[in-house]
This record gives C-alpha cells, structure tokens and sequence, in this order.
C-alpha cells in the first residue's frame, strides 16, 4: 500500500476543486467533505443528504462507532447548499449511478479522486490524502495538534503529526539546510 500525502499547496487544492467540478458536481462534493470535515471516505460514502442540513456533519464513524458531529465551515455549506438542494433527505449524498439509492463504492472514490490528480499532475494520492489535507491545513494555521489528536481519535501527537505529513516536512527542512 502506497503512502499517501495531503495536498500542502493551496493551488494544488484549488485545481483539484475545478477539475472534480468538470468532472461532476457529486465529485466535487466528494472532494469537499473530505478536505473541509475530515472524513474518512468511508463516512463520506455512508452520508445522506440529511447528515449535511444545518450546521453540523452528524455521522457514525465507521471504523470506531463513535457518533461525530463535525460543524459545517462557510465553504463547505456554500457547496452543499446547491449541491443538496434539490435531494431529498433519505438520499445518499455521493450516490452512484449505478442501483437505486446507493453511494459509489470506496474503490469508485479512489479512481475518481486519483483520475482527476493525475489530471493536475499531482502524485502521492489517494482517498486519504482528503483527510489529512484537512489536517495539514488545520495544522498550519492554528498549530493545534492536540486539537487535531482529537478529531482524528489519535493516541500520541506523534502519530498525528506523522500522519499529516509535518514530520516529513521537518525532515525535508533538515536536510535542505544541510549543505556541506
């Protein structure tokens, strides 16, 4: 299994957000949740579209089976305000295509999200690389990370830090400034 990064540039998100939306809206949306709430893919594709109304993500975290309410930034509600607005509540919110009432599988996500990265010229990608360009971005502005340890359930600061990339940069940073 590769090792995936978050997206450190905010022009490698913004071309990420347009290549999604020509793509379709629900990838685009996709796309959105995972870098503005922090998902796992799996929680975004169990989604329907009255977990997203009002300010708040209300979801049952997949893997732990923990009940999260994660609040809606003015981005993201701007997206799923014309995203949902003609859907009814009992509708998954990344439905597929195919089916009545399904959400894309986690293998669909992946393709769609690594399709349009290879479109950017982006490497390193994958469904988890939404979540942790959330919390590389967190990181950056507030330097919260127990906040982050938090959100993301982590045992250790270490583990967080790691797993958003900051500890990769710290290395990079070290030897850059190492010339001989």
């Amino acid at each position: 299994m590769e090792f995936v990064q978050p997206l450190r540039s905010k022009v490698e998100i913004k071309d990420m957000k347009a290549e999604l939306r020509t793509q379709s809206e629900r990838n685009y949306i996709l796309f959105m949740i995972g870098i503005n709430a922090g998902l796992r893919v799996s929680d975004i594709l169990s989604l329907k579209v009255r977990d997203v109304r009002g300010d708040h993500i209300k979801v049952i975290e997949q893997k732990t089976k923990k009940v999260k309410h994660i609040a809606i930034n003015d981005s993201l509600k701007k997206a799923l305000s014309h995203y949902i607005r003609n859907k009814q509540n009992n509708e998954y919110l990344i439905r597929s295509r195919v089916g009545k009432n399904k959400p894309i599988s986690r293998s669909m996500a992946y393709k769609i999200i690594k399709a349009a990265a290879d479109s950017c010229g982006i490497s390193d990608i994958g469904t988890h690389t939404m979540r942790k360009t959330f919390g590389y971005h967190i990181y950056q502005k507030e330097k919260d990370v127990a906040a982050l340890q938090k959100i993301y359930n982590h045992s250790d600061p270490k583990i967080t830090l790691r797993y958003i990339g900051i500890e990769q940069d710290y290395q990079d940073a070290i030897v850059r400034n190492n010339n001989l």
